[in-house]
């Protein structure tokens, strides 16, 4: 795919378009839209009263971060690799609920939400009565006991179903290996070097960094992140993350089988298809509820990044719509 490289009148009346729905209500509850173009920020608004320095609720976008993190790790050979079963980096009190199908639960099938365990948050299959979901381990007083607790439904790397219960059990990993706490880690090894300070971690019961979702960054510093990827770990000229990590993070290893779409899954990163000009436009994607993305379009260097609040009416995908219907019309296809 070429081009996109030039900008028409008609483009820049699509976006008009797209302001005017979002000043109406009928984009609701849109809090920012924002573009890059290989590392130039090409189109930043901010709306219902947002702006470039209020960290936004990330919800589970950044699970996408917490896949960082482990590849941090795994490249700093904090870990040996991704077969380990998470049982090697649990407390010694919890091996007691292991047994031979869930001693397979690695951590791989945790980057993946293909453990096994009957953690299904929402969608098709799921079990709103199993401990493993992310409602009922986080009321519970002792959330890994919680998790753990719950029936295997599947093999271990076979079948994905989206559960924050996975990556919650990569963050009690993460933190087993590191010798500072965890939320250091993070900041010496990512955040200070995209220059994000302004940011809000959630915890665990323990204070420990929860890796199921709720950090809180700005726009601008998710499209950092972003761009982190798009440039196979490097930003700014500085390696961050290796570019095999990155390359394994984005492959499509499942589909999500209880979601609608049946979206291909990476490591903690989601695939998805859109349509414009009768061509296909691969994304890879960071998803949190209400309607929080971070998409990124290797073919056409880009990363876009939608903030919203549409946490209760349904909209959760609407920054889909957007990226589809209003921002790449945007931007002019040359070949």
């Amino acid at each position: 795919i070429g081009g996109f490289d030039s900008y028409n009148k008609n483009s820049i009346l699509q976006l008009s378009k797209m302001e005017s729905l979002i000043s109406t209500d009928s984009l609701p509850n849109t809090h920012s839209v924002l573009i890059s173009r290989s590392g130039t920020v090409v189109y930043e608004k901010y709306f219902d009263g947002y702006n470039s320095n209020i960290p936004h609720d990330m919800r589970s976008a950044s699970k996408s971060i917490s896949s960082a993190i482990v590849g941090i790790a795994k490249d700093k050979s904090l870990f040996k690799n991704v077969e380990q079963s998470i049982f090697d980096f649990l407390p010694a009190k919890y091996k007691t609920q292991k047994d031979s199908l869930k001693e397979k639960i690695n951590i791989k099938s945790l980057l993946t939400m293909s453990s096994g365990l009957d953690a299904i948050d929402y969608g098709i299959k799921a079990n709103p009565k199993s401990p493993a979901v992310e409602d009922n381990y986080q009321m519970s007083d002792d959330w890994i006991t919680a998790v753990l607790s719950a029936p295997m439904i599947n093999n271990p790397n076979s079948k994905a179903n989206y559960g924050s219960a996975n990556p919650y059990l990569l963050g009690i990993a993460m933190d087993s290996l590191v010798s500072e706490p965890l939320e250091l880690f993070m900041d010496k090894n990512l955040f200070q070097k995209l220059e994000i300070s302004n940011y809000i971690i959630q915890t665990d019961l323990n204070g420990n960094p929860y890796f199921g979702g709720g950090m809180y960054l700005s726009s601008k510093d998710m499209l950092k992140f972003g761009e982190l990827y798009l440039n196979k770990g490097k930003w700014d000229s500085k390696r961050i993350i290796s570019k095999e990590w990155v390359k394994s993070s984005i492959k499509n290893y499942h589909v999500l089988e209880n979601t609608k779409d049946k979206n291909g899954y990476g490591y903690l990163w989601w695939h998805n298809t859109y349509q414009f000009n009768g061509k296909s436009i691969e994304a890879i994607e960071a998803r949190g509820a209400g309607g929080q993305y971070i998409f990124i379009i290797p073919d056409l260097k880009m990363v876009v990044v939608i903030t919203s609040g549409n946490y209760r009416n349904g909209k959760t995908q609407q920054p889909e719509i957007i990226f589809e219907q209003y921002i790449l019309p945007y931007l002019e296809n040359k070949s």
